[in-house]
């Protein structure tokens, strides 16, 4: 696990001889920080905590409005989201149902209980500590007839209305081993029975970590791997922080537009590359529950055909006089996407882009090669990808290009633990892998570039020299020849030099 170091000035450094004073953990959940690797805008700071809070406070909701997507913790520990609409009933399975006003209105992270159709809210639950004792598991013989109690007389409890807490008290008065047991299996115990019988849930705050961890454990696949640690790595690398500006090509479900606009805060901007013609519907970001007229300021959508400076994209007309109002209505959308168009590929072709993020299967190389012109100088590239074949080519790659400085792969590990009292240790199963990273610094190979656009011109220069002369270098491969070449040549002046100065006869 790779950490940075914080001086006192709050500035990072990832080099060995620097005196660590505080160590931050990638595997920290990102909404923690708000600055990157540099530290920039750490949360650590007093003022800048509480103005990256009231600008996250106006980005998002901190309570649940109607039109919300809410994650729901039930008993068993399983997380679902429901969509809450005003005077709707949501229904939770066998734990019950209730009605969407009841949660309208009200901070997340509270837990409730079902009583009827109505919820009533539950008290925070207290760690108790376990005493041990002298008892054993090792004379206990679970069978059929441990429990007395059936399946239809606990059946029949629950429809006559009794508590959960009254079935389970009457499951431990009948059961033949329960004295038997140690401290600890009689708490496991009743958490197994609480789970099963309970019909309490709690609201999950719409937090990056939480929305990211309810994804990966539901389907894994479709963020591409990306776990909370993964994740808070690629947003340091790409050192995301309020005001900066940023693309990314995402094909994980939303999950590095929804982190990076949580970071920003509502401040800075954001261009998505995506495959689709219309703007993609991210099914991460609906679990985020953005405030949608923040987030249209800021966040930009185009599709890799819109994304070239050749492209002619299609004029929206205006409103006709004399056609028909849904008409005119039809012709105004139509002009305001044009619009919308026309000034996302300005803001892109302007460039000066702090990072550029992809986790996409298509081909990496290609991928930077049509961005890389737009990021500005000492800008991060961060590549994510679920195999580590691709990442690994695309490094020998960019090591022969000398626009990019110290390209790198690593791959997260995590660790997950059982906090407890008396009962802390390393849970028994963890996940493989939350995927691989490549992390490179763009910098400029010309010494007389001061900015994008000079260096965007030079690059045309060299493109319109490169196509009258077919024999120059036109990929990255190229600078291997060229290097033999000098090389070569080298050798030949040395030898030839040798030959010079060796006597005669």
């Amino acid at each position: 696990m790779r950490c940075w170091n914080l001086s006192e000035d709050g500035r990072g450094s990832r080099f060995p001889n620097t005196v660590p004073q505080r160590i931050i953990s990638f595997a920290t959940p990102p909404s923690k920080f708000v600055g990157g690797p540099l530290g920039r805008r750490s949360l650590m700071d007093i003022a800048d905590h509480e103005d990256a809070t009231s600008a996250l406070n106006s980005f998002k909701a901190t309570t649940i409005q109607s039109g919300h997507t809410v994650l729901l913790r039930l008993p068993s520990g399983e997380t679902k989201g429901f969509k809450v609409e005003k005077d709707a009933t949501i229904s939770i399975g066998r734990v019950g149902s209730f009605r969407a006003n009841e949660l309208i209105g009200h901070p997340y992270g509270l837990t409730y209980e079902i009583r009827g159709k109505e919820l009533t809210v539950q008290p925070p639950h207290t760690l108790q500590e376990v005493e041990e004792t002298d008892a054993t598991n090792e004379l206990i013989n679970d069978g059929e007839f441990v429990q007395p109690l059936t399946l239809g007389e606990i059946e029949g409890l629950k429809k006559s209305g009794v508590h959960a807490s009254d079935i389970i008290k009457a499951q431990i008065e009948q059961h033949a081993n329960y004295s038997l047991k140690t401290e600890y299996s009689k708490e496991k115990y009743k958490q197994r029975k609480e789970a099963k019988y309970s019909k309490t849930f709690s609201t999950v705050e719409p937090t990056i970590y939480n929305v990211c961890d309810h994804w990966f454990k539901k389907d894994q696949n479709r963020i591409r791997d990306i776990r909370p640690d993964t994740l808070s790595q690629i947003l340091n690398l790409a050192n995301v922080r309020p005001g900066g500006r940023y693309i990314v090509v995402d094909e994980a479900s939303g999950l590095l537009v929804s982190a990076i606009l949580e970071r920003l805060g509502g401040e800075g901007r954001l261009i998505s590359i995506c495959d689709v013609d219309s703007p993609p519907a991210y099914p991460v970001m609906t679990l985020m529950n953005f405030r949608k007229d923040v987030v249209t300021n800021i966040h930009s959508s185009l599709n890799w055909a819109t994304a070239q400076e050749d492209y002619t994209p299609v004029q929206g007309s205006s409103s006709e006089v004399g056609k028909s109002e849904r008409h005119r209505i039809r012709l105004d959308k139509r002009k305001n996407a044009a619009d919308t168009l026309l000034n996302a590929r300005e803001v892109l072709f302007a460039g000066e882009f702090d990072a550029l993020l992809i986790a996409s299967d298509y081909d990496p190389l290609e991928i930077l090669q049509n961005l890389i012109l737009y990021v500005a100088g000492s800008g991060s590239i961060v590549v994510q990808s679920s195999f580590s074949q691709p990442l690994t080519e695309l490094q020998s790659k960019l090591r022969l290009d000398p626009g990019y400085l110290a390209p790198s792969i690593t791959e997260s590990w995590l660790r997950r633990y059982q906090v407890l009292p008396g009962r802390t240790h390393p849970t028994m199963s963890t996940s493989g892998s939350g995927g691989f990273l490549l992390h490179a610094i763009k910098v400029y190979d010309d010494p007389n570039a001061s900015k994008v656009s000079s260096h965007r011109q030079s690059k045309r220069q060299k493109k319109e020299v490169d196509e009258g002369n077919p024999t120059m270098p036109q990929t990255l491969e190229s600078y291997q020849t060229t290097e033999l070449e000098e090389k070569s040549a080298t050798v030949a002046d040395q030898a030839s030099l040798t030959n010079e100065m060796e006597p005669t006869g």
